[in-house]
């Protein structure tokens, strides 16, 4: 289990994450204020999305906003790269200035560290967010196929290493069979190898059951749409919330 402020991952209820994906500053704000409505477990602010990301005066004003904002509610800040389904292409050196400037910031509590960016990078971004007590969601997305069993354990467990504090994968289903051996994956990372919470998704309209039957088969947290989804799949985060309770009647969020 990790406790973050008040909400703690990978216990009870998988817990709902909500995004943030407006451009601007105005709608961002009006966003948040939609979503804190809600009442997400956390909220994701997607960066990727925002007109003014690649100014990081204007980056670290709007978390100075979101922070006041949010309150005591855990926000996690993403940049979602070109090539795992983000809206904007990026450099990898503009990427790790981006989440160095946001960690050292110390505005947010959870940071999205992509696996693909290669060990170095990856283990430099992670020590630095320890070092300011910031949590690392470590992702992995595939938004066209869904690898074998072993190949999303591995992913997994490779993670583990590397120093997450929450392993991610969502994967894109182009069968029913490919949903199974994602939950197959789930429910074995989580009784032989997790010692940690982990998050698996897959993605799409086939996919919406690992959404809200996950936490069944291990997976500790969920994302649900707010004014707009950030990926396929997702379900508006009130209706999210009604299901999940429907498939833990013993918990409460």
């Amino acid at each position: 289990m990790l406790k973050v402020r008040n909400i703690i991952i990978g216990n009870g209820i998988p817990k709902i994450i909500v995004p943030l994906v407006g451009g601007s500053d105005a709608e961002l704000i009006d966003e948040v204020r939609h979503v804190m409505n809600l009442e997400p477990d956390i909220v994701e602010w997607r960066v990727d999305t925002y007109d003014h990301v690649e100014d990081f005066t204007a980056v670290h004003f709007m978390l100075v906003k979101l922070r006041d904002l949010l309150g005591n509610t855990p926000l996690l800040f993403t940049f979602r790269s070109f090539q795992e389904g983000g809206k904007r292409e990026a450099s990898v050196t503009f990427y790790q200035e981006l989440i160095m400037n946001a960690i050292e910031n110390k505005l947010i509590d959870l940071v999205d560290i992509e696996l693909f960016l290669g060990d170095v990078i990856v283990k430099k971004l992670v020590a630095i967010a320890k070092k300011n007590n910031i949590y690392v969601v470590m992702s992995n997305h595939e938004f066209h196929k869904t690898p074998d069993k072993e190949e999303i354990v591995n992913r997994l467990r490779n993670m583990q290493e590397l120093g997450a504090d929450i392993p991610k994968i969502a994967v894109m289903p182009n069968s029913t069979q490919d949903v199974v051996t994602l939950l197959d994956a789930t429910n074995t990372m989580k009784d032989e190898y997790a010692d940690r919470p982990f998050i698996t998704i897959s993605m799409g309209e086939k996919g919406l059951v690992t959404r809200l039957s996950g936490g069944v088969f291990g997976s500790a947290a969920t994302f649900g749409a707010g004014r707009e989804a950030s990926a396929p799949g997702q379900l508006d985060a009130k209706e999210l919330r009604r299901t999940l309770e429907l498939f833990h009647p013993s918990h409460k969020l």
